[in-house]
């Protein structure tokens, strides 16, 4: 093991690769121009978590099995923390306001608040604030 933090590349297929990016852009995120092309954009979360997202062509060059249909089917919950309960509500309303669709109503748990969304492809996102432990 080494001293730098550990970093996380989450691999999504997408069948629109530049609504996928207007999407995301409109949500605040940039991309890495380095690792983005016509067949992927990494688009940058934190110092140390990306988001891959690859047409589903080229998605398919990294797996022998079928790709999932996101919008029938879930093969992930991708979770982000916010900093507050506001925080969640406008980071969902925003990627609402881009052409998402929010799938369960906000989740209040009192430890923890979520909601999540879903993007154009049917991947899930949701958006936490934990304030404690779970009693």
């Amino acid at each position: 093991m080494t001293d730098s933090p550990q970093m996380i590349f989450v691999n999504l297929p997408v069948r629109d690769l530049e609504a996928s990016k207007a999407f995301f852009a409109a949500l605040g995120y940039s991309f890495n121009p380095t690792f983005t092309n016509a067949d992927a954009a990494c688009m940058i979360i934190s110092d140390s978590i990306f988001v891959m997202l690859l047409v589903e062509r080229f998605f398919s060059q990294f797996t022998t099995k079928p790709i999932s249909d996101a919008r029938q089917q879930t093969e992930v919950i991708t979770c982000l923390s916010a900093t507050s309960r506001a925080e969640v509500d406008a980071r969902v309303d925003k990627a609402l306001q881009a052409g998402a669709s929010e799938p369960q109503p906000a989740r209040d748990y009192g430890f923890m608040y979520q909601r999540g969304f879903q993007d154009l492809d049917g991947h899930l996102w949701e958006i936490a604030h934990m304030d404690g432990a779970p009693g």
